[in-house]
Parts: structure tokens; sequence; C-alpha cells
């Protein structure tokens, strides 16, 4: 198993203890209200649900640059053809019941898992660092519009006319659908920009 380096260890407990401080409202508010100091001026410059477009463009951007300088792109999809041409062949052994041949692809089957979960490991790390900026993002914009709701309503896709505030999904606002279509939309055109593939 690869191991991972100190820096990834960080990255991860960090981005772990971001996850499990949105429970406690102290740590989120305070994070929230930290990070208005800078954003509340720029947020009040602009319609709130622009200035959401704005952090999901810089979000996209960030998270495509760590993803494209720590992952091995060309490596990821040659592993994802050997095991494709792998999974064939035991399917094939399989159906035709060749033991030998099925003994002998056993054998390599240990190896494929291995890269296999190296390659995730690989595609960890990068989600870690990712989430040190993303969580604080959204602890601010939960403080944000908790604090200072957005009365402007706007045409959702899929769900027509809501305010930011609105519940559109179960317990899911309106703020964080639309959050959530902008940075997957803008993030596709960056990665493609970047030339590097999807996870």
């Amino acid at each position: 198993m690869a191991k991972m380096g100190y820096g990834g260890i960080i990255a991860i407990v960090v981005a772990m203890a971001l996850i499990f401080s949105y429970s406690i409202p102290g740590i989120r508010d305070g994070v929230g209200g930290g990070i208005d100091l800078v954003f509340g001026p720029l947020a009040g410059s602009v319609p709130f649900y622009v200035f959401i477009i704005i952090l999901s463009a810089l979000t996209a951007i960030y998270s495509s640059l760590i993803q494209k300088y720590t992952i091995d792109y060309e490596k990821m999809q040659e592993v994802q053809e050997r095991m494709k041409a792998f999974q064939k062949d035991f399917r094939e052994a399989q159906l035709s019941g060749d033991e030998k041949r099925i003994k002998k692809l056993e054998g390599r089957r240990d190896k494929m898992m291995k890269e296999q979960l190296d390659m995730s490991q690989n595609q960890f790390k990068p989600m870690a660092y990712i989430m040190i900026v993303s969580v604080p993002i959204f602890f601010w914009l939960l403080y944000r519009l908790s604090n200072f709701p957005d009365n402007i309503a706007i045409t959702m896709p899929f769900f027509g006319l809501h305010t930011l505030t609105d519940m559109i999904l179960g317990p899911v606002p309106a703020w964080i659908f639309w959050y959530m279509i902008c940075s997957l939309t803008i993030s596709q055109v960056v990665r493609k920009a970047l030339g590097i593939g999807g996870i």
C-alpha cells in the first residue's frame, strides 16, 4: 500500500475536523462571521446569487488546479484500461470454465487491486485540500443567509422561481443547489481548458 506523506495526512485531518465542526454552531458561526468581515462588503456590491456564481468559479478553478498538479491522469487512465481488460479476461475465463486461466488471472488480481487502491488514495489527497477551502465557504454562505437573508427570487434549473433560502429538495436549501449547479458547470469548462479528465 502506498504511504501518504505528512502533508496529505494533515490535509485530511484538517478537512475532517472542518466537516465535524459543521455540527458545532459556535465554530460554524465563528468561522462564517470571520470570513464575513472580508466577503460581506464584497457580497453587498452584487446580487447574492451572482456572488455565489463568483465563489463557485473561484472554487472550481482552485480545485481543478489542485487536481491537475496532484493527480497523474495518464497513469489513472492506464490503470482503468488495464482493469477493464482484466475484468473482461476474467469474465471470459469464468464463462468458459478455464480453471488454469482463472488461477493465473487470480494471481494478477492482487496487483490490480493494489493499483486501484493507490489510484484511489491519489484522488483522495487533493479532495482533502479542496475541502479545506470549500467547507469554510459553505460555513460563510450559511452564516450570511441566516443573518442577512436574500429575498430576491431567481429561476432555478428544474425547480422554477425560488429565493435562495427556500427548501427545494427536502431539507436542502436552494442556495446549496444553486452553488452546486454553478460549481459543476464552471468546473467542466475549467477542466476542459486545463486538459484534465473527470474523477
